[in-house]
């Protein structure tokens, strides 16, 4: 076989694998551990973070699949109107979640970030009406942000996955580069303001 087209299959694998890893509610998994033991320690460690995966992670992809699987469409759900349920539900765990965690007296930097989550999506939703930004490169963005918040320096290696996801994107043909690009900016931007706004 040619040796180009092997270089193809082997770009399109790794962009395809950068994409399946970095769906917003699995970026959530690894950046609320990382707050919450990096706060809390083995206080309530547990706790907190399971109320973050429930509402931040299980409970969205549970609809997004549900509904990919009623509709037969694919995992990213390509089609910018078939985003509409996916999104409205995920707002409602996501807000759900910011509450829980502020009656259970979570970090306040965690409960922020999970009401991030909410309302990041809720614009979302709004501009998803008339164009497809990326929620991929957001879904990075917005917990790079809050990474760098809580860990300073540290946190911008996080932030160096953007660029790799922004090209996925870009490359397995989801998004054009002006929807990677705001999708990345906003995430980075608004919850950044969120975060210096909303805590102390």
């Amino acid at each position: 076989m040619d040796t180009s087209v092997l270089d193809l299959k082997s770009k399109r694998k790794f962009a395809g694998f950068i994409s399946a890893v970095t769906h917003p509610p699995l970026v959530a998994i690894p950046v609320f551990i990382l707050i919450n033991y990096f706060i809390l320690g083995g206080n309530n460690f547990l706790f907190i973070t399971l109320i973050c995966l429930i509402f931040g992670t299980i409970l969205p992809v549970i609809a997004a699949l549900f509904w990919i699987k009623k509709r037969n469409i694919d995992i990213d759900i390509t089609d910018r109107v078939e985003r509409t349920f996916p999104l409205i539900f995920a707002i409602i765990f996501y807000l759900i979640g910011a509450i829980a965690l502020y009656a259970v007296g979570a970090p306040l930097v965690t409960t922020v970030l999970m009401f991030c989550y909410f309302s990041n999506t809720l614009i979302v939703l709004f501009i998803n009406h008339f164009w497809k930004i990326s929620i991929h490169a957001m879904g990075v963005a917005g917990p790079a942000a809050a990474l760098i918040y809580v860990f300073g320096y540290y946190g911008i290696l996080f932030s160096l996955t953007i660029p790799f996801v922004m090209w996925s994107r870009v490359y397995l043909k989801k998004h054009s580069i002006w929807q990677v690009l705001a999708g990345a900016a906003y995430g980075l931007i608004v919850t950044g303001m969120q975060l210096y706004l909303l805590i102390p």
